[in-house]
This record gives structure tokens, sequence and C-alpha cells, in this order.
């Protein structure tokens, strides 16, 4: 049993002829009857009752053709759903290539193609590996490398880690000094363990001989903004992705 088969079957049930529906389906009177023979051969039933004036469907034929028509919208929805997927560019993306780096490439990119349609999954970079690895797209966007047979990396943008804090004339004085990080009693507030630009801003404080254990850390946040809109609020400091932060640099 396959689907043109089927298609034959639902067509001269629908039509009440073979000849009709070998015109509908565009094919030869003889392969839809032998189509029909076919199913008969394997279910063992006789689907049509021939007259040489008239088709009638038999019961058991009744039966065949309500699932016969489920499937064939099955699989017609499914080619449609294809079909509309040949134009669907699947990306993956981390914090800040989803927020600050792909509005400036995808609207360029879709003046050339107009027909592309983006389906982006955000996630931290650890995330968009994980998710790049298992096949729910081919093309990431993330904030950290790692050794790993299983993918290929290309640098395509580079950034750099900046320091933020409430701008008050404490923090003023401390960014004059170049302590603000330093002094290991300013509330920090940090990205989640995932995030590229954690793994960056963790790097810095290794190298200034800073611990996370003897660090007062304030908060853990996903969201970038979440973590400007807080230091902004004066809850502490922080180390972000200077792409990240410079729309807010005026303020």
């Amino acid at each position: 049993m396959d689907f043109k088969q089927l298609r034959s079957f639902v067509t001269v049930a629908d039509c009440g002829s073979f000849t009709q529906a070998a015109v509908r389906l565009y094919t030869s009177q003889p392969t839809v009857s032998a189509h029909i023979r076919q199913l008969e051969d394997e279910l063992h039933e006789t689907l049509f009752l021939r007259t040489t004036k008239s088709l009638a469907i038999t019961a058991r034929g009744q039966e065949l053709y309500d699932y016969a028509v489920h499937v064939l919208e099955l699989q017609d929805q499914l080619l449609d759903a294809w079909a509309q997927d040949e134009h669907t560019i699947r990306l993956g993306a981390s914090t800040i290539p989803s927020a600050y780096i792909l509005p400036e490439v995808l609207p360029p990119f879709r003046a050339q193609h107009p027909d592309a349609v983006f389906s982006v999954l955000q996630s931290d970079s650890a995330g968009v590996l994980q998710q790049l690895r298992a096949g729910r797209f081919e093309l990431g966007f993330a904030g950290a490398q790692e050794q790993s047979p299983e993918l290929v990396f290309l640098p395509f943008f580079r950034d750099r880690m900046v320091l933020i804090t409430p701008n008050t004339p404490h923090f003023a004085k401390l960014l004059q000094d170049g302590t603000p990080v330093r002094n290991e009693r300013e509330p920090l507030l940090l990205r989640e363990a995932g995030s590229g630009s954690q793994k960056c801003a963790d790097a810095f404080l290794e190298e200034e001989g800073l611990s996370q254990r003897t660090l007062h850390v304030a908060a853990r946040l996903e969201d970038q903004q979440s973590i400007k809109n807080l230091v902004a609020a004066g809850l502490g400091v922080s180390i972000i992705s200077g792409k990240a932060a410079q729309d807010d640099c005026a303020s």
C-alpha cells in the first residue's frame, strides 16, 4: 500500500468513475485500475462493486476511504509545511549576538534574499553549542569557543569586556583610582555560568587574583539588559560586553 494507490482509490470513490479519476489525476485509466487491484489484492477485500453501468463502494471500501482521506490530508500538510520551510534559516544565538549583532546583519541579508525567514533560538553560549550539536540548527552565534571535534568555530566579531558602575561620585572616584573590581567589598553582578561573556569576565578576575568565593556577588542574572538596569539603579558593578554597553554610554 502506498500513497499513489490510496490517492487513486479516494479519487475513484469521489468521482464514481475510473475514467474521470484518471483525468483528475493526470494519469491513464489502466494505471488507476492497477492501483485499485493492487489494494484489493493486498487487503484481500473488494473495494468497489462494478457493473457495466455503475460503480459502488463496498462497506470495507468505505472504511478504507475514511482512513485514506485522513492519511492523504496528513501527507499534504507535511508537504506544505516542508515547502514553506525551504526558505527558513535556523540559527542559534547567545545573548549578546542575538540582541546586538543579529539586528545589524540580518536586515541587509534579507534585503538580498527577500524570501528568507529566520528562526532564531536564543540561549547562553553553552546552550547554543549544545543545541548545535543536537542538530536544532546549522549555524550558531556564541560568545565562547571550546575544544570540540564536532563543531567548526569561525571568528566573525571582536568585542571587549568593560566595567560598568552606577553613575555616582563614589564610583567615579573608584574608577579614577582604578579599584571598583579590586575592592572585594563592592557588590558584583554576574551572568550565568554558561555565558560566554561571563567566561571572559572570570578570566579577567582570575588574572587579577580575585576569586568569586571572596568577592561580594550580589546577583546572578541571565539577561544582559537586567544587569545594566540593576547597575544603573545602584545594586552594584558588573563586567559586560562592550557591544552591550555602548548604547548606554551617553547616559
